[in-house]
């Protein structure tokens, strides 16, 4: 190739990227997940909206160790963004639990719930919470979220998780297994809507769940952990042969930032997200439930951004 036609080569090439470079002037980073599990999947979504509609900025998702990773990942500013549930967040804003020292998280959105599931069926006794003294049951996987809510709910109804019930440790597929198998009484599932895994269990021939409500123990779990959990319901006909709504703890999954962002980046990101809620919907269902309403009524117990409470403002909502 001579040098006049790599001249032109390098003109053409550099007037067709510039424009499109130029956009991407801020690279921007979300803090997921694991590979297999929501957060990353979400996130991605999220980060495919953003680059596309922002025009200055390139967003990518990145793979991490989960919720407590992400806090201390945005912390130390590696990452711009990061998924996280309520619960956890509070922690890390308040520096407790695993959090050695308070972490400036602010609220960017609120975006969808987790359900907590009480799961039984007919013929264990099971009415209500306290019930389940003496009861065989799971409150979830090791270490999971799951797990660390059950024993809180157990703890708001006076029930010693070690020594008022025979406490198993399984993921939701296991504890629905077992309970069908008659080794369980019941179990804890906290999740989306609906779970597959109880959805199974209620068109299993000869089996009729029953999912128990529990919004009593949001009081005392709030007075106890901080303003983390709200109420919340799982709508009748969510699974076989369920009739009513059950009303339950809810616990918030959010978006967050550090603090130090600019304001012009959370306004741009709130409003995409926002702006193109559908597109969201179609590939991750969860995003259903990003909406106004959340944002107001406490879904998230840690600061908001100033830049998108000034989205939330153009929108009529009063928000600290």
């Amino acid at each position: 190739m001579n040098k006049l036609l790599l001249l032109q080569v390098m003109i053409i090439v550099t007037l067709t990227i510039s424009p499109a470079w130029a956009q991407k002037e801020v690279q921007l980073s979300i803090a997921t997940g694991g590979t297999g599990g929501v957060y990353y999947s979400l996130g991605r979504v999220i980060a495919d909206i953003l680059s596309q509609y922002i025009p200055y900025a390139g967003i990518k998702a990145e793979e991490t160790e989960g919720m407590v990773s992400n806090c201390l990942i945005v912390n130390a500013r590696k990452a711009d963004l990061a998924l996280v549930r309520a619960d956890i967040g509070w922690d890390a804003f308040q520096g407790t639990g695993r959090f050695r020292e308070k972490i400036p998280l602010r609220t960017v959105a609120v975006l969808y719930p987790n359900h907590m599931h009480i799961v039984t069926i007919d013929g264990t006794g099971i009415e209500k919470v306290t019930d389940l003294k003496g009861k065989r049951i799971s409150t979830g996987a090791p270490g999971s979220g799951t797990e660390a809510k059950s024993l809180r709910i157990l703890e708001a109804y006076g029930l010693n998780p070690n020594k008022d019930v025979e406490r198993e440790r399984l993921g939701p597929s296991e504890s629905a297994a077992a309970l069908r198998d008659g080794k369980m009484d019941a179990y804890f599932w906290d999740g989306g809507l609906p779970t597959a895994s109880v959805t199974d269990l209620g068109v299993t021939p000869g089996i009729n769940i029953k999912l128990i409500g529990h919004e009593d123990a949001i009081p005392k779990m709030r007075e106890k952990y901080g303003p983390i959990y709200v109420k919340g319901v799982i709508p009748a006909k969510t699974y076989p042969g369920q009739d009513v709504d059950v009303p339950i703890a809810v616990v918030w999954n959010l978006l967050v930032c550090n603090e130090k962002m600019k304001g012009d980046s959370a306004y741009d990101i709130v409003k995409a997200l926002f702006d193109h809620k559908p597109e969201l919907v179609k590939v991750r269902k969860e995003a259903r439930y990003l909406g106004l309403e959340p944002q107001a009524a406490g879904g998230s117990p840690i600061l908001y951004h100033p830049g998108a409470i000034r989205y939330f403002t153009e929108k009529g909502l009063k928000i600290k």
